[in-house]
């Protein structure tokens, strides 16, 4: 495909997936938290990833509460946005473990990324509308408890002021320099 549509279509492509394994990550990580599955958000995020997880459930059981089948699709979803953007470039061979090692980057980033913008989104919102009963308030809280809670018991108590968020963002960018150089490592460029 020539240079002028392929870029728009690759940027299409990338977006579209990468909203959809958005959306199935989020369910992941609702299930994870064992979130309120009664919230219009929630349910909303169910209708989208509903199609994909059924039939992949059949076939991948979840383990010890998580649900493996969530984490194959984002995968997989991540290798076949890597594919296309590929052939789009008008290359036709793609090693598959280079697909899959850079897909489970790019869904780590992913991740990193969520947790990070929610936690920003969280602290924006309690300095607006501290009190708000928005459903969307209470999925933020429901995500980001799991890692929150836990810091905010370490911390001492500042008279009202909580640095759990700053904490927890210090921590993501931490654990992204721990992680990512090593996998970055195991996936050498592409030459050719």
């Amino acid at each position: 495909m020539n240079g002028y549509l392929a870029n728009p279509i690759s940027f299409l492509l990338e977006t579209l997936i990468t909203l959809y394994i958005l959306a199935v990550m989020v369910r992941f990580l609702l299930q994870w938290a064992r979130a309120d599955f009664f919230n219009p958000i929630s349910q909303a995020v169910v209708k989208v990833t509903q199609p994909t997880l059924r039939p992949l459930r059949r076939v991948i059981p979840g383990y010890r509460g998580l649900d493996l089948a969530a984490v194959v699709l984002m995968i997989l979803l991540q290798m076949l946005s890597l594919y296309l953007t590929y052939l789009i470039g008008g290359n036709y061979v793609l090693p598959v473990g280079y697909a899959f090692m850079s897909a489970i980057i790019q869904v780590l980033s992913l991740l990193f990324t969520l947790y990070t913008v929610i936690i920003i989104i969280q602290v924006i919102m309690s300095w607006v509308n501290p009190h708000s009963h928005h459903p969307g308030v209470a999925i933020l809280h429901s995500l980001t408890d799991p890692i929150m809670s836990p810091i905010r018991r370490m911390l001492p108590d500042l008279g009202g002021l909580d640095l759990s968020p700053l904490v927890a963002l210090l921590g993501i960018q931490v654990l992204r320099m721990l992680i990512f150089p090593p996998l970055q490592a195991l996936v050498p460029p592409l030459t050719g």
